[in-house]
């Protein structure tokens, strides 16, 4: 058998970026449902935010409380996230993790440590945004009767929701957009029908009320952490690129952001207008709808507050799945409820989300306290976007007085917010901090864990072990082990695998087979790629397949090689039928045997004390991760795992000692 060179590469690469999308009335109508609800039911909540925060409010601060949202808008949303932000995407998609996967082979190595404090923080932004919103729409139904019981109505509703995700949404998930086009709608209309009531708001359009009040007025920084509540959805807009693409989303943000602000208008002539006459309590944002319409109004708020949790909580799952491939996070089941590309369910992290929403309801049991809790977690994240983003920008050949610009201005203005926002710690922030800190600890450790193990895994060159790889497989005083026996190697190096896998085949166990197959998986920067090449190493026997799966596709490894062996019989590189004479005779095909080489961290290591800590976290970790055939999609065949002892040594041995 001599080494055959022959190559194939296969595999089809997946159609037109998202980001170029041709706009489509369906695509904007979508858009609406998917991307904006988060960002849609800010003003549920924001303007009473605003109005308690200051009691002894007067025109001139409603006036520029409502100029600081309309500029936070412009500035933060639309020129941050919509103008520059939806154009750093990875393949179409966007999001904290997309954008690392971008900067991550730059020479500044500590930048996963940033992603990994925006990851976290925007996961516990899922945990809350969902409990605020729909209680605060529950909560419009005390002005029809004050003795609802809002507590346990919110609960049935998030439960519910939570339930619901392990069937999927695409059921009713195309009621979405244009249930939310009627509530944009309704928004500005509602807005319209209250901006007479004071003509005064109009200067609200002037950044120099918002200046005023910030310079004049006690207390700005309560006032700007209220204010920022307008804004949180913009990072969920920007993780959401992927399913609507950038010109989508930046079209239908323009209808979006006049809905919003006519809303906040209204809202703000009608608070003017009707001072000293407003209960410690009210909302204005039920206020201001007619009395004969409020009913309708709760039912459109829930529904939104539906809608907006609900996407909340698939960019979560999505996120999980991409921290997952990009080593931030120990394997999860992962779930495919529907048919539609990307549609994810993860168990475990929608009952981690339901069991978090359900305690900041029974914690806090009023939207007043949740917005203390609310905002501070997603500071964080748009800080850590700004530095990523920034480092992309330059990394694209922006100039770099434009890219020091950029990151001058968005951090001072972000770090305002947070600074504004850290005040609320005491009010609840901790609780969102907390929740943060726990899954920022936990992505950290697994990163370097990953990485501490990885460097220490030996590697060596397969083609030096060819002759005696083929000699077992000719040599038939060894028992057959399978027809077909893979092995997964991870190594990064084209012609190397890992010492282990070797040992396994020749020195552990030897293991006589027809075939052998090495199947290197990299896990790669792109979010869809899903391709492969195969090597045939020696003809008919051993075979290197490479396989490229993008940081979103779901592993399916027996699925593939299935399909990869179907392409080498049909180029007559394989005959697959079993050398068992009884099974030759009728033409059967050989069995298939995987084996996966699990590293397990060894006590006996000599390692520094930081990273027996870290391997410690990570091999506790590691139990609660599944199994290594569910992770790598190979549920229904034959595997076999090896555990073989990691040694960490960064200090030579000391030897013992020979006595006569």
């Amino acid at each position: 058998y001599g080494l055959v060179g022959s190559e194939m590469c296969i595999r089809d690469r997946h159609s037109t970026s998202p980001t170029v999308r041709r706009i489509t009335a369906m695509g904007l109508l979508v858009t609406i449902g998917i991307v904006f609800g988060d960002i849609g039911t800010s003003p549920l909540y924001v303007m009473k935010t605003i109005m308690h925060v200051y009691p002894a409010y007067d025109a001139d601060y409603i006036i520029g409380a409502v100029s600081c949202v309309i500029w936070t808008l412009t500035l933060q949303t639309t020129l941050k996230y919509v103008i520059i932000a939806l154009r750093a995407d990875n393949k179409g998609e966007g999001g904290i993790l997309a954008l690392f996967s971008l900067v991550r082979k730059l020479p500044h190595k500590w930048l996963y440590i940033v992603a990994a404090i925006g990851a976290s923080t925007l996961l516990a932004d899922g945990v809350i945004t969902p409990a605020l919103t729909v209680t605060s729409a529950v909560e419009g139904l005390c002005d029809i009767d004050p003795r609802t019981p809002v507590v346990p109505i919110v609960l049935t509703i998030i439960t519910l929701i939570f339930l619901a995700q392990r069937s999927g949404t695409s059921a009713i998930g195309r009621w979405f957009g244009p249930f939310m086009l009627i509530w944009f709608l309704m928004l500005g209309i509602l807005g319209i029908m209250n901006i007479g009531a004071d003509n005064s708001i109009f200067h609200a359009f002037n950044p120099y009320y918002a200046v005023k009040l910030i310079v004049h007025y006690p207390g700005w920084m309560f006032i700007l952490g209220a204010v920022f509540l307008c804004t949180t959805g913009a990072e969920a807009l920007y993780s959401d690129l992927g399913h609507c693409g950038r010109l989508n989303i930046s079209v239908s943000w323009i209808f979006v952001k006049i809905m919003l602000i006519l809303n906040y208008l209204g809202q703000g002539a009608w608070i003017i207008a009707h001072k000293g006459a407003i209960a410690s309590d009210a909302n204005p944002f039920y206020a201001i709808m007619p009395n004969g319409f409020l009913i309708a109004g709760i039912i459109m708020s829930t529904g939104a507050a539906i809608i907006a949790s609900q996407a909340l909580i698939s960019g979560s799952f999505t996120l999980i799945s991409e921290a997952i491939n990009l080593d931030f996070w120990p394997r999860m089941h992962i779930k495919y409820p529907g048919t539609i590309k990307g549609q994810l369910y993860v168990p475990a992290i929608n009952m981690f989300l339901f069991i978090g929403c359900v305690l900041t309801v029974v914690i806090f049991r009023s939207s007043a306290r949740m917005e203390a809790a609310y905002g501070l977690a997603i500071t964080v994240t748009m800080l850590t976007t700004t530095v990523l983003l920034g480092f992309y920008l330059r990394s694209r050949g922006v100039a770099s007085w434009i890219t020091a610009l950029f990151m001058l201005v968005f951090i001072a203005l972000e770090g305002a917010f947070f600074t504004a926002n850290v005040f609320k710690f005491m009010h609840g922030g901790w609780f969102t901090v907390l929740i943060a800190g726990l899954l920022c600890a936990v992505m950290l450790a697994w990163h370097i864990g990953r990485r501490v193990r990885s460097r220490f895994i030996d590697y060596k060159p397969l083609d030096g072990y060819v002759d005696i790889i083929n000699d077992i497989r000719n040599d038939r005083e060894i028992a057959k082990y399978a027809s077909n026996v893979v092995y997964i190697s991870y190594s990064q190096t084209e012609g190397q695998v890992e010492s282990k896998l070797l040992y396994s085949i020749i020195n552990k166990q030897p293991k006589r087979a027809d075939h052998y197959w090495i199947v290197r998986i990299y896990h790669v920067d792109e979010p869809d790629t899903l391709e492969y090449s195969s090597k045939t190493i020696v003809h008919d026997a051993l075979f290197l397949v490479n396989l490229r799966i993008g940081f979103k596709v779901r592993p399916q490894v027996s699925v593939y090689l299935r399909q990869i062996v179907e392409d080498l019989v049909a180029d007559n590189q394989l005959n697959l039928t079993s050398t068992y004479p009884s099974m030759m005779r009728h033409s059967i095909p050989g069995d298939f045997r995987f084996v996966i080489i699990q590293r397990v961290f060894s006590q006996s290591s000599n390692c520094k004390p930081s990273e027996r800590r870290i391997m410690a976290i990570y091999e506790l970790l590691r139990h609660i991760t599944i199994t290594a055939d569910k992770a790598l999609g190979l549920d229904t065949s034959i595997v076999t795992v090896e555990q073989v002892p990691l040694i960490i040594n960064n200090r030579p041995n000391r030897r013992i000692t020979r006595i006569s």
